[in-house]
């Protein structure tokens, strides 16, 4: 009797992930039940918000410069105007604008950086993980490596022989990072090598591309996803402190980096100018790191069966 009631529960949650609407019915209520999960989806959901449609929303050209309106401060403070929200630069540039903008820069690195570090982290940690030998002796020996050397040190000097650039900044976050991504993938695939559905599939005469493709990768997928919002975080961190040392985009280009590089002399006297872009890098960090706690949550099986 007790096996019967035991077949039945385990069937009862296999029907519940049967279809892909009952997945996203599932991580809705999930979400739902997770405040934070809620406020960070909110936040991070302005932020792309901003960054798609800065040009309908933004109220000035971020490069539009006027020095009569020059270190203005914003509009609820004495000497502000209601026209510049946030106040100007020391240019006379609309912050509240150059914010705006902002987003898409720090949004672009972050997005396809952990694009790039995750393909790459993906790839070459499942090879290592499956093959082992030799090919995973030299795979991990770079990685850890490049994993030795002092991180942010080691992407400044990289961007400073390469010189300022969008796709730089990608193309250095990318590869420098995909050396946490194949060791995430390595771990995972060891553990998933010794697993049933791997020696049913060698047993069945399954090649080795196709157990790794068809049948480790997609179950990486979960564990990926969460590591990844909490490395595009930490990515907009990293471009924001090279834009502050002035190695990220070039000054033309409205960049949240940029701005704090831009607003450190006067903290003590126009302190707006480097509190707003500051505020915002702190917004989109919070919003993906709650995300990503949520992610966590409800991409672990052990847990989404206790929770049910």
């Amino acid at each position: 009797m007790a096996t019967k009631e035991t077949t039945v529960t385990a069937d009862s949650l296999l029907d519940v992930e049967r279809t892909f609407k009952d997945r996203v019915a599932y991580m809705g209520r999930f979400l739902w039940r997770d405040r934070s999960g809620v406020i960070g989806l909110i936040m991070f959901v302005t932020v792309v918000f901003a960054a798609v449609f800065a040009p309908l929303i933004a109220p000035y050209d971020p490069l539009e410069q006027n020095l009569r309106d020059a270190k203005m401060p914003p509009a609820w403070s004495e000497g502000g105007d209601w026209d510049h929200v946030l106040g100007t630069d020391n240019l006379g540039r609309d912050l509240l604008s150059r914010i705006i903008y902002g987003a898409r820069v720090s949004l672009t690195v972050g997005f396809f950086g952990v694009l790039i570090a995750g393909t790459l982290g993906l790839v070459f940690g499942a090879l290592a993980g499956y093959l082992g030998g030799r090919v995973d002796a030299v795979i991990m020996g770079t990685v850890n490596l490049v994993l030795a050397l002092p991180y942010l040190l080691f992407v400044v000097v990289i961007a400073a022989i390469l010189g300022r650039s969008l796709i730089n900044v990608i193309l250095i976050f990318g590869i420098t990072d995909s050396p946490i991504f194949a060791r995430v993938t390595r771990g995972e695939v060891l553990r998933m090598k010794e697993s049933g559905f791997v020696e049913s599939a060698v047993s069945a005469g399954a090649g080795t591309g196709r157990i790794i493709f068809d049948h480790i990768i997609p179950n990486l997928i979960g564990p990926l996803i969460t590591l990844a919002t909490f490395e595009m975080s930490a990515m907009i961190f990293y471009e924001a402190g090279l834009g502050f040392l002035g190695l990220s985009v070039p000054p033309s280009v409205p960049s949240w980096g940029n701005m704090l590089s831009a607003g450190r002399q006067y903290l003590t006297s126009y302190p707006w100018i480097a509190t707003w872009p500051g505020l915002a890098i702190m917004w989109t960090s919070l919003s993906m790191n709650l995300l990503g706690d949520w992610l966590r949550d409800v991409l672990d099986p052990r847990l989404r069966r206790a929770r049910r």
